[in-house]
């Protein structure tokens, strides 16, 4: 038996010398780890197939006739694999993370996968992944190549998926698993999750609601084409195989060349979805979001005020309106470059990242020392893996643009994509942002978009070997991520992709937050930053005070207020009590924001479920928190009618709720002065009191002493 284990659950393989490695079992970890051997007998299994329905890595063309997770052609043309175990080792990388290692060979040919499992204790997260290499005497060909395979085993199993498009992402679906194979998958190659985001929840037996029930949470970290089978076998298991999507992708594998898959991530919950969330943010915080437990910088961006139409005298009038509104850094977006090419527009000039000399006659250098003579800081767009065919960068180097030489170019918001599998198209986008911080020591934040998806995949810099673009693409993006955080390890970047369509945690390594959507309707945003919640924690989440939508200045920075806040308005415009609301608006979050962006996050009324949506952020130490509450249907005399309970609370501490947030000129309803403990809360809870006069209320909650 090789137990994987975590603070509260177990991943258990069952091996022998020279057999198969199956999954014995996937559940709550027993108090004695010599049970595990007993789990085998409690479950009925029938059929000739039994000994590969449980594979932890299941081969195709020997035994197998399920889904299998790694499929190859041999050096000989042989297209069988099998895979017997061989030893494995487990090794204690700190007080919290174990990382256990599974050599396994194919009998008859020199090829083998090691299998590695690391466990983050507390948190109780597992991430997976294999190492595939051979010594044959010629080319083996992969033609899929998972990250892992699970076996789980319930009396049913439902899937919450999701789906979107520009303007719309983070669309919920939820269903019973039914038998045959459900595949959760990207082709487009860049921007991989607009369509079909990488993660997913699998409940067991029943559907889990927020504080109840068993369910596996899932991602891949990965940000290009991924591919997710969930296959509901003919004796009830569930296999999950998960991995880098293989479409138009067999790889080439040399002798001694190591092929290492994406990570697969997963936690699992036995007490809903809100403590898989905490888990998952928690781990998120701790190890993978770059600075996830730092500082954040709030923002005013200029793109809604001004788009492309800028000049210096415009842009020094928004530097002072940075320093007048409050917050920590102005934000120049798109239109800033090209000269033979003027970015005037999204139809040319991407590529050319020199300052246009009609807007900026002195430089970004001017604009910097501006922003620091205001008491504020400076930051800049970029979107360096794209190109305009209007652009010099286009005449100079067509062989750096992924297009197929014997078909008309199409295009995606007017541009094409840079072949990132070639070495000095890597070299060029390091530049591009090497280039502004050299000129620009003082620069404090990017943003890094990633409009366009890939047409026409082709690679001239990769010739005859074509099926390893979709790969060798993610691979070199990743390649000039670790090159710009090697020299800038701490510089904030943001993840944009014409809104949420990168959003992994791969990514995440390299950015400090992520663009949750283009739409910034705070009603739409309610619902989109909650179904991100399941999986990501607020620091991550960049959420802008922007003029769409119909909501009032304060339902929209409320709303905005649950992330890392941002504005994008005109502040000159704003009438004289919306301003001055969005200043004491902004003092108030950097009171809170410890609690927002560190905090436990505890959803208690769901927007899908009601009229109102409301969530809780509390500190660790259960002594202060921040709780945001919404209308969010406007028919007639809706309103909070009842009690909302809260979660999380200490039972034996009192506490008290005061309304931050108020629009000048208005009165809080909530009774400040009142003494609730946590035990009333809980069970009883409090009315927000939100009604069609008042949409959003934002109650801080203190210990009372």
């Amino acid at each position: 038996m090789i137990p994987i284990e975590s603070e509260n659950y177990a991943l258990v393989l069952k091996a022998s010398s020279g057999g198969d490695v199956t999954i014995q079992y996937f559940g709550q970890k027993l108090t004695s780890s010599k049970e595990y051997a007993l789990i085998g007998s409690t479950y009925k299994q029938n059929g000739d197939f039994t000994g590969q329905l449980n594979s932890a890595y299941t081969p195709s063309g020997s035994r197998n006739l399920l889904e299998p997770a790694i499929s190859v052609v041999h050096a000989d043309g042989n297209n069988s694999l099998n895979l017997s175990y061989v030893a494995h080792e487990t090794k204690q990388i700190n007080n919290n993370s174990t990382l256990t290692r599974i050599l396994l060979k194919d009998p008859a040919y020199n090829f083998q996968v090691e299998l590695y499992y690391q466990s983050f204790f507390k948190e109780n997260v597992f991430e997976q992944w294999t190492v595939i290499k051979h010594q044959e005497k010629g080319t083996v060909v992969l033609q899929k190549f998972a990250s892992a395979n699970l076996h789980l085993k319930a009396n049913d199993y439902y899937l919450r998926q999701y789906h979107g498009d520009w303007a719309q992402e983070m669309q919920p679906e939820e269903s019973r698993i039914t038998h045959g194979i459900k595949t959760l998958d990207t082709k487009l190659g860049t921007r991989a999750n607009l369509l079909q985001p990488s993660v997913f929840m699998v409940s067991l037996d029943q559907p889990a609601t927020e504080n109840s029930g068993s369910v596996l949470y899932g991602a891949m970290e990965w940000s290009g084409n991924f591919r997710i089978d969930l296959e509901l076998d003919y004796q009830d298991n569930l296999r999950i195989i998960a991995g880098m999507n293989n479409y138009a992708s067999p790889y080439k594998l040399k002798p001694n060349e190591e092929f290492v898959t994406p990570k697969f991530l997963y936690t699992f919950s036995n007490q809903g979805k809100g403590q898989a969330s905490r888990q998952l943010q928690n781990w998120a915080r701790n190890y993978q979001i770059l600075d996830g437990k730092g500082d954040r910088l709030t923002l005013l961006n200029n793109w809604e005020a001004t788009y492309f139409d800028f000049n210096e005298q415009v842009l020094a009038t928004l530097l002072k309106d940075t320093r007048k509104l409050g917050v920590d850094l102005f934000l120049l977006d798109d239109g800033w470059f090209g000269n033979k090419y003027p970015r005037n527009s999204d139809r040319a000039g991407l590529g050319d990242w020199q300052e246009n000399k009609s807007k900026l006659p002195n430089g970004i250098s001017s604009l910097v020392k501006e922003a620091e003579g205001n008491g504020v800081k400076f930051g800049i767009w970029i979107e360096p893996e794209m190109v305009n065919p209007k652009s010099e960068l286009y005449e100079k180097h067509p062989d750096w643009v992924v297009k197929d030489p014997k078909r008309p170019e199409y295009y995606y918001r007017n541009q094409l994509v840079l072949d990132l599998s070639n070495p000095k198209v890597q070299d060029f986008v390091f530049g591009v942002v090497d280039g502004l911080f050299t000129k620009n020591p003082s620069l404090a934040y990017i943003k890094w978009d990633c409009n366009a998806v890939i047409y026409n995949a082709y690679s001239a810099h990769l010739k005859e070997n074509q099926s390893a673009f979709y790969i060798d693409y993610v691979k070199g993006l990743y390649r000039v991520l670790e090159k710009i955080r090697a020299k800038y390890p701490k510089v904030p970047i943001m993840l944009c992709s014409g809104g949420g369509g990168r959003v992994d945690y791969a990514a995440l390594k390299y950015f400090t937050e992520f663009w949750p959507s283009d739409n910034t309707d705070p009603l739409e945003r309610i619902f989109m930053q909650w179904e991100y919640s399941y999986f990501y924690p607020a620091i991550s989440s960049a959420n802008h005070v922007t003029d769409w939508g119909k909501q009032l200045i304060k339902f929209r920075t409320d709303v905005a207020m649950m992330g890392k806040l941002g504005f994008d308005i005109v502040v000159s415009k704003l009438p004289e009590k919306d301003l001055l609301f969005c200043q004491q608006a902004i003092q108030n979050y950097n009171l809170v924001k410890a609690d927002i962006w560190h905090g436990d996050q505890y959803r208690l009324a769901n927007p899908r479920e009601g009229s109102v949506a409301a969530m809780l952020y509390l500190n660790n130490e259960k002594t202060s928190g921040v709780i945001f509450n919404y209308l969010v249907n406007n028919r007639y005399a809706e309103n909070s009618k009842f009690p909302i309970k809260m979660q999380g609370l200490d039972p034996n501490k009192n506490y008290k709720l005061t309304e931050i947030n108020l629009y000048p000129g208005t009165k809080s309803t909530i009774d400040g002065s009142r003494v609730y403990s946590g035990d009333f809360l809980t069970k009883i809870g409090y009315n927000p009191n939100v009604s069609a006069s008042r949409t959003s209320v934002v109650l801080k909650l203190e210990e009372a002493k």
